[in-house]
């Protein structure tokens, strides 16, 4: 007990309460601002010499050792880009130009805000991380799978993590929004209602990696050899549309299997059904970067396409897995710095910050400076310069001058004229006070969270409603509760009171933004439907009808379906005619959420009870989560013993003249919101 008490008195000295004090750096300069950084006027660009920010920046990168501090939980395959159409007229990259063109490239996806032993699943962003190895060097295109984000300054994103990680005290919820400290973040910075609306949407749990959109988010620039600059918007529209999971689904499929999205993407690519993606751009003129109701340097606001047309120029096809997931997966270095010759940066805050952040992530991360000599991060073509020694250097360097400039020799390595070349940054006038605020036209926050609901079909608002009373109701403190649904009522005041309701606390009096327009193409509802590489379980008994459960396995094969026959047991399972299935999972180590769809064949089991109440389990889930069914005639006999009722998506063999081509078609649609009241 004495030797306790003594530590106890040691460790006393460094416990350090921060409630009511003011704010300072490490070295105790108090500070006067913590929400901007330091520009060259207030939309000019961040300045190198605010070292508020760079201390922040610089303690919070090197939080975590040794996984990442964010994007912990990824995975990560390669593939390459096709070129569609030639980019000539915009940009000096080369390996946008020339239509046909192939350049090979590496790709993460991952969650933000879980460890790497978190689960896929969780309601989150994702990362859309996307390195292209070119014949210029390395271009990094790292984004998300929302074209916005939660703030608009670099210097707040220390605090954004910190709000949205598991609370410091007990060290909980893990992957997990749903808390106290997030949600007063949310309440306190209210730039963040746009991405919230995102977040609350379907948009956070994507059914795979596969069926998700990316975007870059930030504003960047393509130049061409004239010098000419267009603002550019990059985005990644999936082949196979973009679809969700919904939440109580989510939240099983994360208990059932906490790898199912890197599972997904391993087992499609290994089938040879490779995932691909369409890059589209939206370019803004320079002349017209002041025409738009919103800043388009703002990352908290997008350009919606049916102002800014998306146009698609090639796509992107994964291909390979990795041969080892530390080597790649874990040791790849993404940095939006990382940029060729024709496509250049903004003064857009976030990413100026980013710009500084990722390198000095990778300096811990990795062990030192020499990153770029790991075989993933490594270019294709060759890299030289004077960089020497420092941890784990892998080039053996010959040669006694390594500084510029020289005579020794010849003055070599040498610089590369821009018409030959070499990169040159886009000659931008900037001219203003050394400040640290933000430009007026930041100020909107509840504008395009408006028009992003106002976009949403009916099921989607519903999911949106449900995902705010989850969220916020796990929020312990009333207070915060209260000013969530403050703040989302200038959002839509009948969001806010639904949220209020379900929350306990008093409906708020407000007027929402002004805002009458919508964009179509934020919902998900009018997206690509195809029943290409969707999982079906076929559940079947002993006695299933063989030839109706043998026609469909071929049907769904030829549609590019992944087939599950699912039983009591492993193994062979007789049917009619004398023909057997080979059951290749089990009631028990399948699940019907791990599935896309099933057909209910029927058939006996030795334990009839056991039997029945797994096959109803299957039906009911699948059916509460609104996804196509098939019964044949047999198991048919299992519809009034379950929730079920004959509608929409629910395909029946004695109803169907063309049983196998009417259940593809129900199949290709995925989700059934028919079924739920708000249609």
């Amino acid at each position: 007990m004495q030797n306790q008490n003594a530590k106890q008195r040691q460790l006393e000295g460094y416990r350090v309460n921060n409630f009511g004090k003011p704010l300072t750096t490490n070295q105790s300069l108090k500070v006067s601002g913590d929400e901007q950084s330091l520009k060259a006027g207030v939309r000019g660009p961040t300045l190198l010499e605010d070292f508020h920010l760079r201390e922040k920046i610089t303690h919070f990168d090197h939080e975590r050792i040794p996984e990442r501090v964010v994007h912990a939980r990824g995975y990560a395959a390669h593939g390459e880009f096709t070129l569609h159409k030639c980019m000539k007229e915009y940009t000096t990259a080369k390996f946008l130009q020339g239509a046909g063109k192939v350049t090979p490239l590496f790709t993460r996806f991952s969650t933000v805000v879980g460890s790497r032993g978190s689960m896929e699943t969780a309601r989150d962003v994702r990362g859309f991380a996307v390195k292209f190895y070119t014949e210029e060097g390395n271009y990094d295109l790292v984004g998300n799978n929302i074209p916005v984000f939660f703030i608009q300054d670099a210097i707040k994103f220390p605090d954004l993590i910190h709000a949205v990680k598991p609370e410091p005290h007990n060290e909980m919820p893990q992957a997990a929004s749903a808390h106290d400290t997030f949600w007063d973040f949310v309440a306190n910075n209210q730039e963040t209602a746009h991405m919230i609306m995102w977040l609350m949407s379907d948009r956070a749990i994507p059914t795979n990696f596969r069926k998700m959109e990316g975007f870059g988010v930030h504003t960047f620039r393509l130049v061409n050899a004239e010098g000419k600059a267009h603002f550019v918007k990059f985005h990644w529209k999936p082949r196979l549309g973009v679809h969700s999971l919904v939440w109580d689904e989510a939240q099983k499929i994360g208990g059932k299997d906490p790898d199912f999205h890197r599972r997904d993407l391993w087992e499609t690519i290994e089938a040879g059904s490779y995932p691909q993606y369409d890059l589209g751009i939206q370019m803004i003129r320079e002349e017209d970067e002041f025409m738009f109701d919103f800043d388009i340097l703002d990352a908290t606001k997008l350009w919606p396409e049916e102002i800014v047309p998306v146009d698609l120029i090639g796509t992107m096809t994964l291909n390979r897995n990795v041969d080892n997931v530390f080597a790649e997966t874990e040791q790849v270095a993404f940095h939006p710095g990382n940029v060729v010759p024709g496509i250049d940066f903004t003064n857009d805050p976030l990413l100026q910050g980013r710009l500084f952040s990722y390198l000095d992530t990778q300096l811990l991360r990795l062990g030192g400076p020499n990153f770029a000599e790991i075989p993933i991060n490594r270019p294709v073509c060759p890299f030289h310069n004077n960089q020497r020694d420092g941890f784990s250097r892998q080039r053996i360097d010959v040669g006694q001058v390594s500084y510029h400039k020289n005579s020794l020799a010849d003055n070599t390595p040498s610089p590369t004229p821009v018409d030959e070349g070499g990169y040159e940054h886009y000659q931008e006038k900037v001219e203003g006070h050394v400040i640290r605020a933000n430009s007026p036209s930041f100020d909107d926050h509840f504008s395009q969270a408006r028009l992003f609901w106002n976009s949403m079909a009916p099921y989607e608002k519903q999911h949106i409603i449900d995902a705010f009373s989850f969220e916020v109701a796990k929020v312990k403190s009333r207070s915060v509760r209260q000013q969530v649904v403050d703040m989302f009522c200038q959002v839509d005041s009948g969001l806010s009171a639904a949220i209020a309701t379900a929350v306990g606390v008093k409906r708020p009096e407000c007027t929402p933004a002004d805002v009458t327009a919508s964009s179509p193409a934020l919902s998900m509802k009018k997206t690509i439907y195809v029943p290409d590489t969707l999982k079906v379980a076929i559940l079947i008994g002993e006695g299933f009808d063989s030839t109706v459960i043998g026609n469909a396995v071929r049907s769904l094969r030829n549609s590019g379906v992944t087939v599950d026959i699912v039983s009591g047991t492993l193994g062979a399972v007789k049917g009619t005619a004398g023909k057997a299935a080979i059951a290749n999972q089990t009631f028990t180590t399948a699940a019907p959420v791990l599935y896309d769809s099933i057909i209910v064949g029927g058939g006996t089991s030795s334990n009839p009870a056991e039997f029945n109440n797994s096959m109803q389990n299957y039906i009911e889930e699948q059916w509460q989560h609104f996804k196509p069914i098939a019964f044949t005639n047999d198991g048919a006999r299992y519809i009034p013993m379950t929730s079920v009722q004959e509608g929409p998506g629910i395909v029946i063999e004695k109803n169907e003249s063309d049983f196998n081509n009417a259940y593809i078609t129900a199949l290709a649609k995925q989700r059934f919101w028919e079924r739920n009241i708000f249609e």
